[in-house]
């Protein structure tokens, strides 16, 4: 099967690229876009550490054909920040919460994170669990990471967000 020529819109820059029709975009951005935070942990969707943001939704990157993003808006962890300077409140606060052990499953977290506070600024505890209840961490650092994503509900509004 012939590649196909497609445009990804990601993180704001536009990219043509040819791809096989059965290449994932996780793929397609760690290997051909260079965009490496995007991670690939078990390849089925289960794990979150490939999400990124499509659409103002957040995706398993894994899951999805690099076709099915032609001409979608895609915002990857390397997107998130404002400047290569500064981070975004919610990278401020798994710093600030030490809610980054190993690693692997942060930049996932993160952007279902961000996808999150996006549509429900100011969860409760079990709401940001619910949030998260597609990424896994094997380092179970579960506790730090819920306390990050409320800092960052609190970051982002500081006069509305309520108590994890």
């Amino acid at each position: 099967m012939a590649k196909q020529n497609i445009e990804l819109i990601v993180n704001g820059d536009r990219y043509q690229v040819a791809v096989d029709p059965w290449r994932t975009l996780a793929e397609v951005l760690r290997e051909e876009l260079n965009l490496t935070g995007t991670k690939v942990g078990c390849n089925q969707g289960d794990c979150g550490a490939c999400t990124v943001i499509m659409d103002g939704r957040s995706i398993s990157s894994c899951l999805t054909l690099a076709v099915e993003a032609h001409q979608r808006q895609i915002t990857t962890i390397e997107g998130l920040a404002p400047s290569r300077t500064e981070l975004h409140p919610i990278q401020e606060a798994f710093v600030e919460a030490q809610a980054v052990q190993c690693g692997f499953c942060t930049s996932g977290m993160i952007m279902s994170a961000k996808d999150l506070l996006d549509h429900n600024p100011h969860p409760t505890e079990a709401e940001i669990r619910a949030g998260l209840s597609g990424n896994l961490c094997r380092c179970t650092g579960y506790v730090k990471i819920v306390e990050a994503i409320d800092l960052a509900a609190k970051k982002l509004d500081p006069a509305g967000a309520k108590e994890a």
